[in-house]
């Protein structure tokens, strides 16, 4: 039996997980649990759960927890989010804080030995090159769970190692994919957030609309399976059934299909190196019809060309990239910023990061919140 830590647990991902650990409780079992302010949700879920320790985003939510659960452990904020990932109990982590915000987490869950359920890209892409280090150390074994590098994943067991030549990342295209260039400009949040093919949550649905989430995953995928970015290609793939591709050196291409449904990959991820079976349903391909592919408009999607700036430059840029995106998000959301906006506010921070490598966590936060104040300033300036 697995034992479950999750970080995130009232989020998309998390509540996924969660309907996947309920299918399967022989398999698996929840011991702590960490979320931001949803207290009604996470009350459920520790009822239906009996985890034996819950961290929340602030002591304020902490303390009304607590007195609804006089019996359970209630901490709050960072110190929180690491005693869950830490918990000594736990053999598997699930990483789904969304942002920046679970990356302290996430690697102190790596210190501490645990298998990681990774499916907040995000982390990879401000310190890559330190968390994967440090799973080397520890032995550590890391399994995405967003969609399309647990397709990966899962492609690249079918060869040798070293056989694999190339990944291919698929996009849906989002909302924006055959919107003229000329009405861009005036898109709204509501618009940016009816993604065509996935039920997501605010930030990563407007990531979808301007590719930038392909951008992450980019970097995510060059971190996790040591792949040049040159190696790695995205293709627009409107129908989302097809979640990646892996090329050989005999030019074969392994592909991973599966229901656009994030219990899919979760399930895969939970019980690996075995598989289950699923009661989640299956792809009816008949029903699917027909499968198109086209190359990205990166002229349309600007931020793809940015995050493959931000990789070769190395070092903090990829920090600054991922957090310069979330406060454009933000900003967009709140009506203050433009759609066209989050691309240009990201370039504007990027041309302004000063090269530099990256040698401890410490220096990725600062690299992090230097390029987010940098970014409500450029926010400001290019704001609505």
């Amino acid at each position: 039996m697995k034992v479950l830590s999750i970080l995130g647990s009232t989020g998309s991902i998390g509540t996924a997980t969660l309907d996947v650990v309920r299918h399967f409780p022989d398999r698996f079992q929840v011991v702590a649990l960490a979320a931001g302010g949803n207290l009604e949700l996470l009350a459920r879920q520790v009822e239906e759960f009996q985890p034996r320790l819950v961290a929340v985003a602030d002591e304020e939510k902490a303390l009304t927890l607590a007195q609804r659960f006089p019996m359970l452990p209630v901490l709050a904020g960072e110190e929180g989010r690491l005693a869950v990932a830490t918990y000594p109990q736990a053999t598997t982590v699930v990483a789904a804080l969304v942002g920046a915000l679970g990356l302290p987490a996430t690697y102190a869950a790596v210190q501490a030995g645990k298998e990681l359920l990774l499916a907040n890209k995000e982390t990879l892409v401000v310190a890559g090159e330190l968390i994967m280090a440090e799973a080397r150390r520890r032995q550590c074994r890391i399994i995405p769970v967003d969609s399309e590098h647990n397709a990966l994943f899962q492609a690249l067991q079918v060869g040798p190692p070293g056989t694999a030549r190339r990944l291919i990342l698929t996009a849906s295209g989002g909302p924006f994919r055959t919107t003229p260039l000329s009405e861009l400009a005036r898109v709204t949040p509501e618009q940016a957030l009816a993604h065509p093919t996935w039920r997501m949550g605010a930030k990563i649905s407007v990531d979808s609309a301007t590719m930038m989430n392909k951008g992450l995953e980019i970097i995510e995928a060059h971190h996790l399976f040591g792949f040049p970015s040159e190696a790695i290609d995205v293709v627009v793939h409107p129908e989302s059934r097809v979640h990646a591709l892996v090329e050989y050196v005999d030019g074969t291409l392994m592909a991973q299909l599966s229901v656009n449904d994030m219990r899919f990959p979760i399930l895969y991820a939970l019980a690996y190196p075995e598989r289950l079976a699923s009661p989640f349903g299956t792809l009816d391909l008949v029903a699917v019809g027909s499968l198109h592919f086209e190359p990205p408009d990166e002229h349309r999607f600007p931020s793809l060309a940015l995050a493959r700036q931000a990789l070769q430059a190395g070092g903090t840029a990829p920090a600054a990239l991922n957090a310069a995106n979330e406060v454009a998000v933000e900003l967009f959301l709140a009506g203050r910023l433009p759609f066209l906006g989050i691309a240009e506010l990201v370039r504007k921070v990027l041309e302004e990061e000063p090269a530099a490598p990256l040698a401890s966590l410490e220096e990725a936060l600062a690299a992090d919140q230097r390029a987010r104040a940098r970014a409500r300033e450029w926010g400001a300036r290019l704001a609505l």
